[in-house]
């Protein structure tokens, strides 16, 4: 999404109040391929951006949240971008240290699904100005005053000093903020190996108390891939919730002494363009109707929502429907959610706010 394009930005409280969120990772330049076919092959890439975080930043700035993203970019061009175009969706950049001797991270990949043997990604972030993140440079002091804390796997296995970056972040004290940990695994960035990280991710989970991931991730990493033996892995988070894809998401959220509050959603029928990108989407509007207060079932169609609207650009970032949009479309009964089937251009600014059943934004097989 090209933040000076949205019309419809939902209204943001100014000034300097405390941020909702809190968002601490790497963002990248990224490069998209004008065609499909091998990298060896395209002759040309259009530049954007990406990064788990700093998607969540954006989509939730999007929705008229306050967000800050702490992070580290080169004293280069490529940070010049970054900065400015995650600051023009109204993220709060000014916690972003600028780097003089390490260059900001970028990425190619090609159009295909990322499901496919076809898919290739290059990345360049081997020594990149995030990877230097430490203690030193991102204090617990600079997230404190949010009401949430978001983080990824990701950023755990950048460095060591990033991995003493997340621990120390999610480390147990009083009055921190709520901590969300998105696993985020990416098994190419783990040089010590699959028990590594899965090692590490488990521990990082575990000190969180708002986690989400794909139950192929559980599988990979824990060996656990449904949603009953994922939570049996994973009792510390006071709410836990499974991906599953296309079929939907389950939540899990503590009610001791009783036995958890079991709560799941499917997806709605969605007309893929891209996937990349998705996964932030969905933690995004999960996290939106956390801070609006709503109940579970609607936070988990909320996240389908949002994803749905990655799911539907080539990029990692898109137009997010309206909220009063999305409101009505996750207030849907059961009958027409289960019917519900968006493709490209459902979120565009085309749309009639008072309509929910216009053939582009909401078709029924």
């Amino acid at each position: 999404m090209d933040p000076s394009r949205s019309s419809h930005r939902e209204p943001r409280v100014s000034g300097h109040a405390p941020p909702d969120v809190v968002c601490v990772g790497e963002s990248m330049v990224t490069f998209l391929p004008v065609r499909p076919g091998r990298l060896a092959d395209v002759p040309a890439f259009t530049r954007a951006i990406g990064g788990a975080e700093s998607n969540v930043a954006c989509a939730l700035a999007a929705a008229g949240h306050r967000v800050k993203w702490v992070g580290r970019v080169g004293r280069d061009g490529f940070g010049d971008h970054l900065v400015e175009t995650i600051g023009a969706y109204g993220v709060d950049v000014r916690a972003v240290d600028r780097d003089p001797d390490r260059p900001t991270g970028v990425y190619f990949r090609t159009a295909d699904d990322r499901a496919t043997g076809a898919h290739e990604v290059a990345y360049y972030r081997a020594g990149s100005a995030a990877s230097a993140m430490s203690p030193a440079t991102v204090p617990y002091s600079s997230v404190a005053d949010a009401r949430i804390l978001h983080l990824t796997g990701i950023t755990a296995a950048l460095s060591a000093d990033c991995l003493a970056v997340v621990r120390d972040l999610t480390a147990p004290r009083p009055g921190r903020p709520l901590v969300s940990f998105d696993v985020n695994h990416r098994p190419g960035l783990w040089r010590d190996g699959a028990g590594a990280a899965a090692d590490v991710l488990l521990e990082l989970a575990r000190r969180a108390d708002l986690v989400f991931v794909g139950a192929d991730e559980a599988e990979a990493l824990w060996g656990v891939g449904e949603p009953d033996t994922i939570r049996a892995v994973l009792r510390e988070p006071a709410v836990l919730v499974v991906k599953r894809g296309g079929e939907g998401a389950v939540v899990f959220e503590r009610a001791l002494p009783t036995p958890d509050t079991v709560t799941t959603v499917p997806a709605p029928r969605v007309d893929v363009t891209a996937p990349v990108g998705a996964g932030d989407a969905f933690a995004a509007g999960f996290l939106s109707a956390t801070l609006r207060g709503l109940d579970t079932r609607t936070r988990l169609r909320h996240g389908h929502l949002m994803a749905a609207a990655a799911l539907t650009v080539p990029a990692d970032l898109a137009t997010p429907p309206r909220r009063a949009h999305a409101d009505r479309l996750a207030a849907l009964d059961e009958a027409a959610w289960g019917t519900l089937h968006l493709g490209p251009g459902w979120t565009g600014d085309d749309q009639d706010p008072d309509r929910t059943g216009d053939d582009q934004e909401v078709r029924t097989p």
